[in-house]
């Protein structure tokens, strides 16, 4: 986050807080980057999305709304009508969670469970697409070298063609679309309620696109012991490292990473480093998984 950053989404936050009758006094800064999240008095947590994301927004708060419904624990939006669009931007407006902390494997894999086994909603929710934005990362980044830019967009077309084969795995159903730890919020009550969070690639499609965020922690990033992999899996009922497609998800997973590695580093030179790391691995210079990837923002 730059001085700038904060700025220029401050004045968006003002505008668009006008336009519903609410209050910046006092307003903090919950996280600053892709998406704003501001903490208002009063509850109210604003999440303004990144530009062209109008869609996305509204598809959020009608999955969050669904899933209330459904009585799948969730964080929830604000009885209003939004999302609400000012200064080309758009924000949606959510009830503030009481005071919480990331939640783990254990406490996501009954929730994602929970939701797969969801009916289809009524309304459109669109088809997952694993490669959203992959390439126009790659073409933008300045912190890559031509040779690696140009082996990483062959990957990702033979990635590509790899997904158009995937072979035949557990039934299409509504999927969280970025289901790893962190938009999992736990709150310490007696009971220790689990709630998933952030909606913003919510779709249809492939059930193991979710399940292959937790193996890639064990896997790839090597954060997760046996145990604790093999607690998760028996928690959720299955396993997609046996399934044959895994291979594949886990490839685009790897790259997505490497490319989000590579537009923080354009940002925050103190993630270049991670960046030039991850392309190591996924080239083969860096033996083999786990990587031991570390975290860019």
């Amino acid at each position: 986050m730059t001085a700038t950053h904060a700025k220029d989404s401050f004045a968006v936050l003002k505008e668009i807080t006008a336009l519903v009758g609410l209050s910046t006094a006092g307003a903090e800064p919950i996280r600053l980057a892709e998406n704003d999240l501001w903490r208002l008095s009063g509850g109210v947590v604003v999440r303004v999305a990144r530009v062209g994301q109008e869609a996305a927004a509204a598809r959020e708060v009608a999955v969050a709304r669904w899933l209330a419904e459904n009585d799948v624990p969730a964080v929830r939006p604000l009885p209003m009508e939004q999302p609400v669009h000012a200064g080309g931007r758009t924000a949606t407006f959510w009830e503030l969670l009481p005071q919480h902390q990331h939640g783990t494997e254990v406490d996501l894999a009954p929730l994602l469970r929970q939701l797969h086994d969801l009916p289809k909603p009524a309304f459109p929710l669109g088809k997952l697409d694993p490669f959203v934005r992959i390439a126009e990362r790659l073409n933008s980044a300045r912190s890559v070298g031509d040779t690696d830019r140009e082996w990483l967009l062959g990957r990702l077309e033979d990635l590509r063609g790899e997904w158009e084969r995937l072979p035949v795995g557990r039934p299409e159903c509504v999927i969280h679309g970025d289901a790893w730890r962190g938009n999992c919020a736990v709150i310490e009550t007696p009971n220790r309620m689990a709630l998933l969070l952030d909606f913003e690639r919510t779709s249809l499609g492939v059930p193991e696109w979710d399940l292959t965020s937790t193996a890639v922690a064990y896997d790839t990033f090597g954060n997760l012991s046996r145990d604790q992999y093999g607690r998760y899996c028996e928690l959720y009922g299955y396993d997609v490292m046996s399934w044959p497609g895994y291979l594949t998800l886990r490839g685009i997973r790897e790259l997505r990473l490497v490319t989000f590695a590579l537009q923080m580093a354009d940002q925050a030179p103190q993630a270049l480093r991670q960046a030039r790391y991850r392309i190591d691995c996924v080239r083969g210079r860096r033996g083999s998984r786990p990587w031991g990837w570390e975290a860019v923002g």
